[in-house]
C-alpha cells in the first residue's frame, strides 16, 4: 500500500507542464460602477450551454469562478493536490481510498462520503457522460462518513488527476434533479456561490463565508457573457468590467500594457474533418485538405503574432511534446486538384466555425481560400458555439475550424485524446473510428511511468495525424485583460482558473 498525497501524484502525474497558477475562476461584467463594493465584474466569452451544468462545456465556468470543487485540484505544476479530499492512498492498480476534509455545501449541508458517492454516481449515469469519464469505468463506495473508495475497471494511474476535472465537481444532493439536469446554483463548495443565473447573459455570485479554505477577499462577482471579442475588450477599456477573458489579438495592442496579460496556452487550433459522413469519408480528399491548408500564414495575418505554427496536437506550452514527437507515416495519398473537382462535383464542403473566439471566423476565411485553390467548393457556417454544438456532434458538417484546450479535462493529455479521437469518444467531432488509434490511446492510458506515458501519448498523436481526421494549424497564446487595480487573477495556461480567494480590487 502506498500513501499518496502530493508526493506520489507529482511522480505519477505528467511532469511540470507549465509554470502558472491554477485554482478557480471565470468572469463576466456587471452594470455597477467600477469596483462597486469591491465586487469583481468579469466578462466571459462563451455563454452557458446547459445552465452551467458540470456535464457540459460549462463546467470550466464553475472552476474559473471558484464555485465548485472536486476531490482534487491541479497545482501550478500540473500535479494533483488536495481539495475536498485531504489525502489519498492507492491500494492497488485499480483501487484508491480518499479521506475527506470537513467542508459544507453552500446550502448548509455537510460534505460526506455519501454525498461524494452520490455526485460521482450521477456523473457516471449522465445521459451525456462527461468527457473525462470517456475512457474509464469508475465505481465509488462510502467506507464511512469521511472515507470514499474509488475503483476502476482497469488500471488508471492518473485517477487523482482525473478527479480534478471541473466536470467531476462534487455538488450537494439537491443539485441533481430526477430528470437528469444538474444545477450548481447554491450547491457548490467553493468560496463563491451562484445566487442568480439570468439565461445566457448574466450571473450573480456572492461570497460564501462558510468556505473551508477561508473567506474570499472579494464580496462577490458579477458575470456577463459577451460573445463578441471586440465588445469584451471595449468593456474593459471603458471601465465597465474588471476582467475580460480571451481578448482578440487584433484588440490586444489597443489595451494599456498594464492591462494586457499574455499567457502561454495549451490551446491548439485545428481543422477537424468529419470522417464519418460527407466528403471526408474519402481519405484521399482528407489528405488533399491537409496539404492545402497552411496554418503558418495565420500566425501574423490572423493572430497578430500571438500564436505559433502548429507542429502537432501539442504545442510549446507542453514542454515534453517536442522531444517525444513521432514521425507520421502511412498517410493516404492526396488527391490532385483535378481529382478533387471530379470527386466533389456537385457537392459543397460545409466548413463550420464559431464566433466566440474572434480569430476563428477570420481563420476560416483564409482556409476557405486555400481549400478552394485545392479544388473544393466551400460554404461557411459561422455561428455562436452553443447554437452549433449539437450539430457538430451529430456530424452535420464536413470540417470545423476548432480551438481546443488539449489539457483541460484532467491535466493529462490521454483524456483529451480519448474523448476526441477514440471510436466511442464522447467529443469525437471527427467521427473517427480507427483501431490503431484506439489501441495507441489505450496503451498510453494504461502507462503509469511518466516518461513512458509521454512517449506513448506522442505515438497516439502520430496515429491520429495519420488518419488526417485533424489538421493542426496554430498553437495559441491567450491574452487576458485585467484592470490595473485588480490583484490576484490567476493566469492559467489550461484556462481552468481565473479568480480565487485572493482575487480582489485594490
Amino acid at each position: 500500500m502506498r500513501t499518496t498525497s502530493r508526493g506520489l501524484i507529482a511522480a505519477l502525474a505528467l511532469s511540470p507542464l507549465l509554470a502558472g497558477c491554477f485554482a478557480s475562476g471565470d468572469g463576466g461584467s456587471g452594470t455597477d460602477g467600477a469596483g462597486s463594493g469591491g465586487r469583481l465584474r468579469i466578462a466571459l466569452a462563451v455563454p452557458p450551454v446547459q445552465a452551467l451544468s458540470p456535464y457540459s462545456n460549462d463546467a470550466t465556468v464553475l472552476s474559473k469562478l471558484s464555485v465548485a470543487e472536486g476531490l482534487t485540484a491541479l497545482n501550478k505544476d500540473g500535479a494533483a493536490a488536495p481539495a475536498l479530499a485531504k489525502s489519498w492512498k492507492q491500494q492497488n492498480d485499480t483501487t484508491w481510498t480518499f479521506e475527506l476534509r470537513e467542508a459544507t455545501f453552500q446550502d448548509g449541508t455537510e460534505v460526506t462520503a455519501d454525498t461524494v458517492v452520490n455526485a460521482l454516481d450521477h456523473a457516471n449515469e449522465a445521459e451525456t457522460k462527461p468527457r473525462v469519464l470517456s475512457d474509464v469505468t469508475l465505481t465509488a463506495k462510502a467506507d464511512d462518513a469521511d472515507t470514499v473508495t474509488l475503483t476502476t475497471k482497469t488500471a488508471d494511474p492518473v485517477l487523482p488527476l482525473r478527479l480534478a476535472s471541473p466536470a467531476l465537481a462534487i455538488l450537494s444532493p439537491k443539485a441533481y434533479a430526477k430528470d437528469g439536469t444538474v444545477s450548481p446554483i447554491g450547491t457548490g463548495t467553493g468560496p463563491f456561490e451562484i445566487t442568480r443565473l439570468s439565461g445566457k447573459t448574466k450571473a450573480t455570485l456572492d461570497r460564501y463565508d462558510g468556505y473551508w479554505g477561508g473567506k474570499a477577499e472579494a464580496p462577490g462577482i458579477d458575470v456577463s457573457w459577451i460573445a463578441d471579442g471586440t465588445a469584451r475588450a471595449g468593456a474593459l477599456r471603458g471601465g465597465d468590467v474588471d476582467i475580460a477573458e480571451w481578448i482578440p489579438t487584433a484588440q490586444a495592442k489597443l489595451l494599456d500594457e498594464a492591462t494586457r496579460h499574455e499567457v502561454p496556452s495549451v490551446r491548439t487550433d485545428s481543422l477537424v474533418l468529419n470522417t464519418a459522413s460527407g466528403l471526408f469519408t474519402d481519405a484521399s480528399l482528407r489528405a488533399a485538405a491537409r496539404e492545402a491548408v497552411d496554418g503558418g500564414v495565420l500566425v501574423d495575418s490572423v493572430f497578430g503574432g500571438y500564436a505559433d505554427k502548429a507542429e502537432g496536437l501539442f504545442g510549446p506550452a507542453v514542454p515534453w511534446a517536442a522531444d517525444d514527437r513521432v514521425e507520421v507515416t502511412g498517410r493516404a495519398k492526396a488527391a490532385t486538384a483535378a481529382q478533387v473537382r471530379k470527386e466533389t462535383k456537385g457537392r459543397t464542403l460545409r466548413l463550420a466555425t464559431y464566433t466566440n473566439r474572434t480569430e476563428l471566423p477570420e481563420a476560416a476565411t483564409v482556409l476557405q481560400q486555400q481549400l478552394e485553390k485545392a479544388g473544393f467548393t466551400v460554404k461557411q457556417d459561422v455561428r455562436e458555439y452553443t447554437q452549433m454544438e449539437a450539430d457538430l456532434l451529430a456530424g452535420k458538417y464536413d470540417a470545423l475550424v476548432f480551438s481546443r484546450v488539449t489539457l483541460l479535462d484532467t491535466g493529462d493529455a490521454v483524456a483529451y485524446l480519448a474523448s476526441d479521437y477514440t471510436g466511442d469518444g464522447v467529443y469525437n467531432i471527427a467521427g473517427l473510428k480507427d483501431a490503431k488509434v484506439d489501441r495507441a490511446i489505450r496503451a498510453a492510458a494504461e502507462e503509469g511511468d511518466t516518461a513512458e506515458r509521454h512517449q506513448k501519448i506522442m505515438r497516439a498523436e502520430a496515429e491520429i495525424l495519420r488518419t488526417d481526421a485533424v489538421v493542426p494549424l496554430v498553437h495559441e497564446k491567450v491574452v487576458q485583460g485585467i484592470a490595473d487595480d485588480v490583484e490576484g487573477v490567476l493566469l492559467d495556461p489550461r484556462e481552468r482558473s481565473l479568480v480565487d480567494l485572493d482575487t480582489r480590487i485594490q
